[in-house]
């Protein structure tokens, strides 16, 4: 009979790529929402690896499968998730290698992570357990918005003094000590990211997610653009989803030197993991299209207007260009 013998991706890569570079093998794998930005900062992720490993190349690939978590039986709570999510993958390569800064498009300057599992409300929002005829499947908690807003407030507080400009921080502080200390009834300030964030991939995880966070940042339909596009045309691919705006705004023409890039996810737990990159150069429109963006054959038409309500019986409704 006909034998094999299984390679690992790095044995398959190491074969077939031209690298005459030491390879350090190594698989971290999160079974989570937020896990492309996760990657980059838990326990021993891809930043402590190319921190610790001098002249190292690091392949990340994300990626949604859905039928790891198809739920086969008939409880409602337990179903809903077998509608919010699609296929879809990335890969991201990254590397410390000082002769790659040339070619390089990007630079990971702060990576910030929330994780409230401490919270059994947190932690118990998102859980996969059986039902009654036991069949396994994910249950989403009526209070996953809320808890998920709270996360966003945590990682926001930390992420604002190492991003926002002098003045932004100090109104922010102002708040936080009338209301604690003075106990003064004020509401919080919700600092003005656009003035040191230029673009905004926020996790495609449903339209009340975007809408949430689109209220809660005070940020315009132009940031929120590359999230509900990718929302409209490749579905909840989870994690990947950030890459798929990212490619977005580079497939638009969008990225210029120096620009910043605040990635935003969120996963069980509960956690909200941010990620910001800064534009080494101007991305080429034309030459990402050509390089096989996934919005090579959509840029053009887009953006596009959704509804919020679509009779699902007319098959002549349609999407209007927008203005």
């Amino acid at each position: 009979g006909a034998s094999y013998a299984r390679k690992s991706i790095c044995a398959h890569s190491g074969a077939h790529a031209p690298y005459d570079f030491l390879c350090c093998s190594s698989t971290i794998i999160s079974s989570n929402c937020d896990n492309s930005v996760c990657w980059l900062m838990n326990g021993r992720g891809m930043a402590w690896m190319l921190q610790v490993h001098p002249d190292t190349y690091a392949l990340v690939v994300s990626t949604e499968n859905i039928t790891l978590n198809a739920y086969l039986g008939n409880n409602r709570p337990m179903l809903v998730t077998n509608t919010l999510f699609r296929v879809g993958g990335a890969a991201v390569l990254l590397s410390n290698r000082r002769q790659e800064r040339a070619r390089a498009k990007y630079q990971l300057i702060h990576t910030v992570r929330t994780h409230r599992g401490a919270s059994d409300r947190s932690y118990g929002c998102v859980t996969q357990e059986e039902d009654d005829a036991g069949h396994v499947g994910v249950s989403l908690s009526k209070e996953l918005m809320s808890v998920a807003g709270e996360a966003l407030r945590t990682n926001i507080t930390t992420l604002g003094p190492l991003v926002l400009p002098l003045s932004e921080q100090l109104r922010f502080l102002a708040t936080v000590v009338l209301k604690r200390v003075f106990r003064a009834d004020v509401k919080p300030h919700i600092p003005d990211f656009t003035l040191a964030l230029d673009h905004f991939c926020i996790h495609a995880g449903g339209r009340g997610v975007l809408d949430e966070l689109e209220r809660s940042l005070k940020l315009s339909a132009w940031h929120m653009e590359p999230s509900r596009m990718t929302l409209y045309r490749f579905g909840n691919t989870s994690s990947s989803s950030l890459w798929y705006e990212l490619a977005y705004c580079e497939a638009k023409g969008r990225i210029k030197k120096g620009d910043r890039v605040w990635q935003i996810a969120f996963g069980s737990g509960f956690k909200c993991n941010s990620a910001v990159w800064k534009a080494l150069r101007a991305v080429d429109a034309v030459a990402v299209g050509d390089a096989g963006s996934p919005w090579a054959q959509d840029v053009d038409v887009l953006p596009v207007h959704v509804p919020k309500v679509v009779p699902i019986d007319d098959d002549q409704a349609s999407y209007k260009t927008a203005a």
